[in-house]
């Protein structure tokens, strides 16, 4: 076993030569060779998928090479496609190697012997999906979350966590490498992808989205799951998302409030942070009487202003009969808190209730 580890530990820099200069020096043997140990890799994740121990051993070896730190099992099962695109792109190979890479591709060796499609024809699919997301995107958005684009990286985003979790089988295996992906994307970026992530979890347990699912049953690309998976992939989600107060309050800031209200209706865990991060913005809005309004009392402490903060518990008031109820409750409690005036200026929770 100690042999196999060494030369899985070698799958990095396989993948760094198919990407740099050195291949200009490769004839069609060298090409075979390459190839060969990328199909070796996909059969020893053949091999081992249905053995946790030995998956996790190959896992952590692969984990320690550098400079890929998101490398683990599943790469293995990857690995013809992943070292072929990237030959497919590097300039420096010589077009008789090319031509030969080529042949391999159109004619794979397991071509057809899998439930997934491997080859030529996945690399071409998963190529022009990148191709895609690297468009320049086209602001404004239509409508928060709707982005075509959003909603396909969202998409690939819980494929791709599926696939994590039939590998792994265990939400504390899964955690650490969707923190990874999130952390390589800017942070808007990663906050949008979550949050329309979340969303189409929602929108796909409708009646419609159910349909679509089964005309477009054959896509590789649409993401599939049953009600268990949803709900472990959004606990995923939402674990990264309210795991650091810092980070969820930038999401809050970053994102529309009609959009936070759509997700907050629909995830009770979401909703009650949401609800505790509104009040603690609140409370550090003090009353001004030469105004007669309120204001922030300190800059640094109080992220909304007053009308943005009114405008929040409207959009949750707008919402579903539950989060509306659930918002009305929360604003009457803090103002049996605050005293329970009646008196508009005395109380900030008070003045909220009679606007929204």
């Amino acid at each position: 076993m100690e042999v196999v580890l060494e030369q899985v530990e070698q799958l990095p820099a396989l993948l760094a030569v198919s990407r740099s200069a050195l291949v200009r020096d490769w004839d069609s043997l060298t090409l075979n060779r390459a190839l060969e140990w990328a199909r070796y890799f996909q059969h020893l994740y053949d091999r081992f998928r249905a053995r946790p121990q030995l998956r996790e051993a190959l896992g952590r070896r692969l984990r320690r090479a550098q400079p890929y730190p998101l490398l683990g099992f599943p790469t293995l099962g990857r690995c013809p496609q992943l070292v072929g695109l990237a030959l497919l792109e590097n300039r420096a190979l010589p077009p008789g190697a090319c031509r030969r890479l080529l042949r391999s591709l159109l004619q794979p060796p397991d071509a057809g012997t899998g439930p997934e499609p491997r080859g030529l024809a996945l690399l071409a699919r998963r190529k022009a999906v990148a191709c895609v997301l690297a468009l320049p995107r086209r602001p404004p958005r239509r409508s928060p979350g709707q982005e075509p684009q959003l909603q396909a990286e969202a998409q690939l985003l819980l494929n791709r966590l599926r696939e994590e979790g039939q590998e792994v089988g265990e939400a504390a295996g899964q955690l650490p490498w969707l923190c990874g992906v999130l952390e390589q994307l800017p942070q808007l970026r990663a906050f949008e992808v979550v949050a329309a992530a979340l969303a189409l979890l929602k929108q796909g347990s409708g009646a419609e989205q159910a349909g679509d699912r089964d005309r477009n049953g054959s896509s590789l690309d649409g993401y599939q799951g049953s009600a268990a998976e949803d709900g472990c992939t959004a606990g995923l989600l939402l674990s990264w998302l309210l795991g650091n107060r810092e980070r969820f309050s930038a999401f809050c800031l970053c994102l529309p409030c009609s959009l936070l209200a759509f997700l907050a209706g629909h995830y009770s865990q979401l909703s009650r942070s949401y609800l505790d991060l509104l009040t603690a913005w609140g409370s550090h809005l003090i009353y001004d009487p030469l105004q007669g309004r309120w204001v922030k009392s300190c800059l640094d402490e109080a992220e909304l202003s007053w009308e943005e903060l009114r405008e929040r518990f409207s959009c949750l008031c707008q919402g579903s009969t539950l989060l509306k109820e659930q918002t009305q409750a929360a604003l009457k409690l803090l103002k049996m808190q605050d005293g329970d005036f009646n008196v508009c200026g005395l109380s900030v929770w008070t003045d909220l209730l009679m606007e929204v």
